[in-house]
This record gives structure tokens, C-alpha cells and sequence, in this order.
């Protein structure tokens, strides 16, 4: 049978790092990444594209990334992405979005401690994604530590245990077990369209957390600022503040200026629903859009790739309404 031909995308982190005066940087080449493994059984090409550690990744980094996925589709069965852990979630979500219908498996990875290390957990990492990207239908995802991931679900929740990342409100894609590389949840695909690369975004958004005794006005000086959209991880199913400092009125009188709100809940599980209780209804009536079960990660990228392709708000409402590629649950 012949070798499947994949490709290594390298972009530094954790993964790639080696020691410095400063602290670990990154220093290891795709190639030399390659090296310490060993044998594979793959036909693999390396292109080294970045050498940050991720928490320098932003979104002129994520197009450099999505143009050369794009670039390289159709020469690879299957694409490999070295990045990073700390931001690793926010890519693998724009890509979702940047490269909607991707003809080929994409799998983002990396490692909680550099290859160079004896007890790394960088091998098996790296091996898992090279077999996710020779094995499953086209997406993209993200692997971790005997798990893989759509992208767009995943989430860092533990900043040095080797179990980093979680498959949150969808169970994972496929799993190492004493059985092997078993898929265990295939999404339904799409009607196979060609892949078309987008990568206008609007970067003027925030992502707020709110707390007891947020101040609203916070939100109009954002907006007086050049923010252009906001995501608020309220409290539970959506729940917002509308006694004295009335969050909720606040949302109102930024919807009227075109601004759209996204509601998303700071519980890491399970879904928002503006629609259970009155601090949510609030809400809902001024005209915030629910985030439903999506990740802040995948609901802030989403955010500035509807806003890129300048979505006003009724625009905004009706994306978000929207399953683009696996990221919410619509019901």
C-alpha cells in the first residue's frame, strides 16, 4: 500500500522549544522535530512557516497559517500544524472558520513539555496527529494526548497536565485505546463544496467576563474605543446583571448602534439559553445574540470573521444562528 504523503506546518511553542537565559523559547526545526521521533509510516514533507511561542500568535499569524493550509491542500493527504498550547484553541477555531470546507484533514498539536525532553509528552502528540491526519475525513481538528478534537470544540483547561485539552459540549472525534486509533463520532459533512480561503476578519472585538458589580458603562467605552462587537460570558444559562448597574439596558443601547453582543456563558459545559430566567429574557430583549453551546473561543473568532465580511447586525444574529462547520449546536 502506498505511503500517505503529509505535510508538518511548524510554528514553534512549547513543543519546539529548547532553554534559554530568558526561559524556553522556541529553537527546534520541523526537521529536527522529525529526527527525534524515529520511524513513521508516512511519506512526510516539513515547512518550518513560524518560530513564536503561541502566546505571539495573532491574527496576522493566523492568515500566514490558513495561506499556506490553502496553498497546500492539494499536494498532501493530510496536514499536521506544531503550535503552541496556550492559544492553540483560538487557531484551530479561526482555521475552522477561515478554511470552511477544507478538502483534507488538518490536525493542530503540541506538547506540554519540548521534545527535547526524555519524559516529553511531544511523541505521542505528534504521532497521534500524523495518524489523525492520514486517517480521518477531511475537518479540522486538534490533538492531544490520546484524544482528537474538532477544532472548534476544543479548549486548554490545565496550563501543565498532559490532559490540556477537552472536546467541550461534543464527544471527541477518535481516541487512542488498547484497540488502536479507533474513530469514535464522524460528523456529518457537508455537501462537498470547493474550499475557498477567507481570511478578512475584524480584530476590534473584546471578550468580557462579567463579575458582581461590573460596571455597563465599561461596554460604551469599548465601543467609543473602536470596538466593534463584544462576546460577554455571562453567568449560567446567560444570566446578566439589570439591578442598578443594568448590563442588560447597556446591550440594548449598543445593538441600537450597530454593535452586535454575543452571549456566551462562563460555565465551560452545556449550553446558554437567554429564554429560562428574567436576567436572561432581559437580555434577549434588548437584542443579544446567543452563543448557545459554543466555546468563547470559537464564539469570539466567529465574531471576527462575520464582522470581516462586513455583517451588520441582523447579519450577525443570522451566522450565529448558524452551524458553519461544526461549532454550535442548533436546536
Amino acid at each position: 500500500m502506498e505511503q500517505k504523503k503529509l505535510l508538518l506546518l511548524s510554528t514553534g511553542g512549547t513543543i519546539a522549544s529548547v532553554v534559554s537565559e530568558s526561559g524556553l523559547v522556541p529553537g527546534e526545526s520541523g526537521e529536527q522535530l522529525i529526527q527525534m521521533m524515529g520511524s513513521l509510516p508516512y511519506q512526510i514533507e516539513v515547512q518550518d512557516i513560524l518560530n513564536l511561542d503561541s502566546s505571539n500568535i495573532q491574527p496576522e499569524e493566523w492568515k500566514l497559517i490558513a495561506e499556506k493550509i490553502y496553498a497546500n491542500r492539494h499536494n498532501y493527504d493530510g496536514i499536521v500544524v506544531s503550535h503552541g498550547t496556550d492559544t492553540m484553541a483560538y487557531t484551530a477555531s479561526m482555521m475552522t472558520f477561515m478554511l470552511q470546507g477544507i478538502e483534507i484533514p488538518v490536525v493542530f498539536t503540541g506538547s506540554q513539555v519540548p521534545m527535547n525532553v526524555a519524559l516529553s509528552d511531544a511523541p505521542d502528540n505528534l504521532k497521534l496527529a500524523f495518524v489523525a491526519a492520514a486517517r480521518l475525513e477531511p475537518d479540522i481538528y486538534l490533538a492531544f494526548d490520546g484524544k482528537v478534537m474538532r477544532g472548534c470544540r476544543s479548549v486548554k483547561v490545565r496550563t501543565t497536565a498532559f490532559n490540556a485539552f477537552e472536546s467541550v459540549n461534543v464527544p471527541v472525534v477518535a481516541e487512542v485505546t488498547s484497540d488502536g486509533f479507533e474513530i469514535k463520532n464522524k460528523r456529518p459533512r457537508p455537501q462537498a463544496t470547493a474550499c475557498v480561503l477567507n481570511t478578512n476578519i475584524d480584530t476590534n472585538v473584546s471578550l468580557v467576563k462579567l463579575f458582581p458589580g461590573f460596571d455597563p458603562k465599561l461596554l460604551q467605552a469599548m465601543v467609543d474605543n473602536g470596538c466593534h462587537g463584544i462576546v460577554i460570558e455571562a453567568y449560567g444559562l446567560g444570566g446578566m446583571t439589570f439591578i442598578r448597574r443594568n448590563v442588560a439596558a447597556a446591550i440594548g443601547d449598543l445593538i441600537r448602534q450597530g454593535i452586535p453582543v454575543i452571549a456566551a456563558s462562563q460555565c465551560l459545559y452545556e449550553r446558554s439559553d437567554l429564554t429560562r430566567y428574567e436576567v436572561g429574557r432581559q437580555a434577549l430583549l434588548e437584542g443579544a445574540i446567543s452563543a448557545r453551546d459554543m466555546t468563547s473561543e470559537s464564539a469570539i473568532t466567529k465574531l471576527m470573521v462575520g464582522l470581516g465580511q462586513g455583517m451588520d447586525v441582523d447579519g450577525i444574529t443570522a451566522f450565529f444562528n448558524t452551524d458553519i462547520a461544526g461549532e454550535v449546536t442548533i436546536n
